[in-house]
């Protein structure tokens, strides 16, 4: 074993960056709707690359502020960034000494008419936060459109160029200009144009050293739209195509990376299978290569490879691991024996035992038994090039985030995320599988009450769908809050991995085309059955909330005859699956690869003939589910004879609320529905 693996030495006491240790009491307090809606308290911590820092973010109150620590000080208060016009959303190193400060803000887009929405933008600063720049210099705006097209977009670095201290690549992203790259030293804030774009590019992938080696067009030809996979003939600077992949097809071919061989990249793709798969393809030669990582139950989903030149073990580019969609949502299996024996090595000292977890295959119905993390895992989120220092984090479904690092062979813990909620009182979550009345395998999380504060069940329950469609769950910590809160309200979630939920697999995935409101609800009909069915569940007393496509499911469940659930909401719902897509029917790529799938029940047109209670919510600064469409449903359904409750959110958008007071806003309506609304008398 190579020393630098041999990390886990001793354990130091808690340091000033660690917050108070909160004491387990006898019986669990759930958290209030304001524990639940706060930042966390320590979030996006790193250390630089040359160890010599460690930076965090930090939430108090309604502000969040950047800190940052000398690695070897964290006794010492540490300096401290903040912002007095915008809000900070994340921090890293982009350098040893420098910062990338993502920040957003509310936006009222004046153009033909006002738009409500927020704007996001990436600065680049010191480590004292004395002078602050945009990621690539901006040319003058020579006009009053041109000020407002600048405002509301940001450049994007393409590539940090880690071996090099000076520079970093970025992706323009204003008007016509869309897509160049350009080469910027962060030192002077020159920049230097490196690849001029058209506006079918979609996206580069650059190689181990930081050269523009493959990228991405949308085209259209006879067949359809499709992706066009491109690379750069590095002799003559010419992109030539390898792959094209049609979206009716729903094919993927995508370049995830690059091997120590700059010659040989790692492909991601579906092409012929049920699960997505990762293998090595020659460019030269146009050759596929090995197979480099399959998951029989999980689609695969990417690579990590090791950055640096200045590793005294692993050699730039050199295969730490592969991505996939596992329970957890991005899981990782260590290739590299180095970064295997250091996961192994925090798995034994901070005790995550892994315990027998059943897979099932929705395409073929086959399945095993294999150890998995299924209480509390472990993500190893940033590192030295020499290993001397890693930040971990430790988390899992009843497990708030919380952040150790190891330094010079000493393990330390740094802070909790949410240092005031009690883990007791959260609901812990598995993976569970349960049969559709086609046979079809639906895979699902269920969170059940802890049985300390809820006693046993069968307790009352609500089907949770999440957005998308396609999209997914995992059984890691809410971030959204929903599913702790309601865990720690004493009800049992469930959410299903309905047909349409992207992650596992073709077949799944497929099976919810033009199913909007038939197959697709009743997969999740299906599983309150199975709650029941299971004594998990009280019947009469099971709910139904989601947000997004959640949302139109619970709309649907509203108009559905002969339903199970006593009451409905929805956030940010779409009623009217029409309008909805039709402004996107002059995309040829929405054409090709959705529009089609898109089909089915469209809620609004029988929401003056609702079964049950329902509460909507919806953003005013939603731009993604307009918020007319929570609008006509509601309108109409205060015609049935069913109560209809509906609350607008200011400063709200299709997810993030601007303030800690919005969120609590909008955890509050659903903590009040469920406990004194769903009709009367709460759920």
């Amino acid at each position: 074993m190579v020393a630098a693996t041999k990390i886990l030495i001793r354990t130091a006491s808690a340091i000033a960056l660690a917050l108070p240790f909160t004491a387990v009491s006898a019986v669990p307090t759930a958290p209030t709707v304001e524990q639940l809606a706060a930042y966390p308290a320590m979030s996006s911590v790193s250390v630089s690359p040359d160890g010599k820092h460690i930076v965090a973010l930090q939430g108090k109150g309604e502000d969040r502020y950047i800190l940052v620590w000398d690695a070897d000080g964290l006794d010492k208060k540490p300096t401290v960034l903040a912002s007095k016009h915008m809000k900070i959303q994340g921090v890293q190193f982009v350098k040893n000494d420098l910062l990338a400060v993502s920040m957003w803000q509310p936006y009222d887009a004046r153009f033909d008419g006002v738009t409500k929405t927020f704007i996001g933008k990436l600065y680049i600063t010191d480590l004292k936060g004395e002078n602050w720049q945009e990621p690539l210099p901006l040319p003058r705006a020579r006009s009053e459109i041109d000020q407002r097209l600048q405002a509301i977009t940001s450049p994007q670095v393409l590539d940090t160029l880690p071996n090099d201290p000076d520079h970093i690549l970025v992706i323009n992203q204003i008007g016509a200009n869309s897509g160049d790259v350009y080469r910027v030293n962060i030192r002077t804030n020159r920049a230097e144009r490196i690849q001029r774009s058209d506006e079918n590019v979609a996206g580069y992938i650059t190689d181990n050293d930081g050269n523009l080696r493959a990228r991405f067009k949308s085209e259209v030809d006879n067949n359809g739209a499709y992706v066009s996979t491109q690379f750069r003939d590095v002799s003559s600077n010419s992109w030539e195509e390898h792959f094209r992949s049609y979206v009716k097809d729903r094919n993927q071919q995508e370049v995830v990376g690059f091997s120590p061989d700059p010659n040989i990249a790692y492909i991601l793709s579906n092409v012929g299978k049920d699960k997505a798969y990762i293998y090595e393809y020659n460019i030269a030669e146009k050759k596929k290569g090995e197979t480099l990582f399959q998951h029989k139950f999980f689609d695969a989903t990417g690579v990590r490879t090791f950055q640096y030149t200045d590793s005294p073990t692993i050699k730039l580019g050199q295969l730490l691991g592969v991505r996939y969609a596992g329970p957890r949502g991005n899981d990782v299996y260590w290739t590299n024996p180095q970064m295997e024996a250091i996961d192994k090595q925090i798995r034994a000292v901070m005790k995550i035992e892994q315990k027998p977890v059943k897979f099932i295959d929705p395409a073929t119905g086959d399945s095993a038994t294999v150890d998995y993390d299924a209480d509390v895992t472990v993500h190893i989120n940033s590192y030295t090039p020499d290993f001397k220092t890693i930040i971990f984090t430790t988390e899992g479904s009843d497990q708030p985030p919380a952040y150790y690092m190891i330094r010079n062979g000493k393990l330390t813990s740094l802070a909790k995320a949410y240092p005031d909620i009690d883990p007791n009182a959260l609901g812990r979550t598995e993976l569970i599988y349960y049969k559709a009345r086609d046979g079809l395998n639906i895979p699902a999380f269920l969170t059940k009450p802890k049985p300390e504060l809820c006693g046993q069940g069968p307790w009352k329950a609500v089907i949770h769908p999440h957005g998308g469609p396609w999209a997914r769950d995992d059984m890691g910590f809410d971030g959204s809050m929903w599913v702790p809160l309601m865990s720690s309200r004493c009800m049992a979630v469930l959410q299903p991995q309905y047909r349409g939920s992207d992650g596992w697999g073709r077949k799944l995935w497929t099976e919810g085309d033009a199913e909007w409101g038939q197959k697709m609800q009743d997969d999740k009909d299906d599983g309150a059955k199975w709650l029941v069915d299971q004594k998990i569940a009280q019947p009469g007393h099971i709910a139904m909330f989601g947000f997004s496509y959640g949302g139109y499911a619970s709309m649907a469940a509203a108009v559905r005859p002969n339903g199970l659930y006593k009451c409905a909401i929805a956030g940010a719902g779409v009623s009217d699956i029409r309008r909805i897509w039709s402004r996107f029917y002059t995309n040829p790529f929405f054409r090709g690869a959705q529009a089609k799938t898109v089909d089915g029940l469209s809620p609004v047109d029988k929401a003056d003939q609702i079964k049950i209670p329902i509460m909507v919510y919806h953003g005013e600064r939603d731009q993604t589910v307009p918020i007319e469409q929570s609008r006509w449903f509601v309108d109409k359904a205060k015609k049935s004879d069913q109560k209809v409750v509906y609350h607008e959110l200011k400063d709200y958008a299709h997810g993030p609320a601007w303030t800690r007071a919005i969120m609590a806003e909008q955890l509050g309506y659903i903590d009040d529905y469920f406990k004194n609304g769903c009709g009367s008398g709460g759920l």
